[in-house]
């Protein structure tokens, strides 16, 4: 296994992460992979795949989540977006896939919660959450190779321990400020007197440019131009062209807004790492909290009188350390994707991995003495 950040004594902020320092800190929430490999009939690479994030176990449509999203910008596609802006509930697990396998993923996840519900002659309905990037390069992306069995079979390896990192699941054949992207995750634990909540991110990093790498503030990529691979420069007609998702997780109990408000930290995370700069960039992000227990499921039929349900929130004075615990965990989690991913060749093309020892002699180079 490749050294994360912190193992190279790369300690990023001021906050501590929590025993994971993967968003699977945040109690509850699951995350699983499923990687779709091979060759096509035309003889093309396969490289992608689903990643999933459940929010609670059991069925999210029967027990919602308060969440709010944010974009930076808005080349790319989403599914669920628009409810959430309206309601303020994520009713679904997450999904990161890539570009054109979008609405199949969509498709799965509506059936593994159909399949989930009991037959009570309800009315039923779901919009589920579902982010993408492209990974044209080192994937048949045209091939449409994600199916819904894979969507089922991330379902399937969910698990609360370690993240599986870097080249991954959705993160599968991603490319990060011109290095091997993918998956990555981060964690900050807030102590007790500030609340003692956790808030957790993973991010889908293909994005950025390499002379805009920055790691704990150091502009490490002017350092590393020279790290190339012989088809590099000719697999990126536009260095930076790609995306990047976030999606950050907490058990403060957060309102919709104030869910809308930590998601629009990730903005900083990516800022911190010399991303967000791409036109060509979709950059967007959801937040979402489990603090509330007990929120009920949309009414698919209403009867009797209305409800009025027992809150809490997290007061605005006190929220502070909740967005930068959110903006370090995703400046760490963007790291960790970087490194955690191995050196990649597809269709004619071949991306370097970032090894730990390139980070830290270009970090030495920079002006960096080690973390305090």
């Amino acid at each position: 296994m490749k050294p994360r950040a912190r193992d190279l004594d790369i300690r990023i902020g001021q906050l501590s992460p929590g025993p994971l320092n993967a968003i699977t800190d945040v109690p509850g929430v699951r995350v699983g992979h499923s990687n779709v490999r091979g060759r096509s009939a035309a003889g093309r690479d396969i490289c992608t795949g689903v990643t999933l994030i459940e929010p609670r176990t059991g069925s999210t449509n029967r027990q919602p989540c308060f969440a709010g999203v944010h974009v930076l910008n808005g080349n790319g596609d989403a599914t669920g977006l628009e409810w959430i802006r309206e309601a303020g509930l994520l009713t679904s697990p997450i999904a990161f896939t890539n570009t054109h396998s979008l609405g199949v993923v969509r498709d799965a996840l509506i059936a593994l919660d159909r399949a989930q519900q009991p037959d009570d002659g309800r009315l039923y309905w779901n919009m589920p959450v579902v982010l993408e990037t492209f990974d044209g390069l080192l994937n048949d992306i045209n091939g449409f190779h994600v199916t819904a069995e894979h969507v089922a079979e991330a379902s399937r390896n969910a698990a609360d321990g370690p993240v599986q990192e870097g080249a991954v699941g959705g993160g599968s054949g991603m490319i990060c400020h011109e290095f091997k992207g993918g998956i990555g995750t981060a964690s900050r634990r807030l102590n007790s007197a500030r609340g003692g909540w956790t808030v957790g991110a993973i991010v889908q990093a293909n994005h950025g440019v390499r002379r805009e790498l920055r790691v704990d503030g150091y502009p490490v990529g002017r350092y590393m131009e020279r790290v190339d691979s012989p088809f590099l420069r000719a697999a990126l007609p536009h260095p930076g062209m790609g995306s990047i998702v976030i999606c950050l997780a907490t058990d403060a109990p957060l309102l919709p807004h104030q869910c809308t408000r930590l998601a629009q930290r990730a903005s900083l995370g990516l800022a911190r790492t010399g991303g967000g700069n791409e036109d060509h960039s979709g950059d967007i992000f959801i937040a979402f909290s489990t603090g509330n227990a007990q929120i009920p499921p949309a009414a698919y039929e209403s009867h009797g009188a209305p409800t009025c349900d027992g809150l809490r929130m997290v007061n605005n004075d006190h929220i502070s350390e909740l967005f930068l615990a959110a903006t370090e965990a995703v400046e760490e989690a963007i790291i960790n994707a970087l490194l955690a991913s191995d050196s990649t060749e597809g269709n004619g093309h071949s991306v370097p991995g970032l090894e730990g020892a390139t980070l830290l002699s270009a970090l030495k180079k920079a002006g960096w003495r080690g973390s305090l």
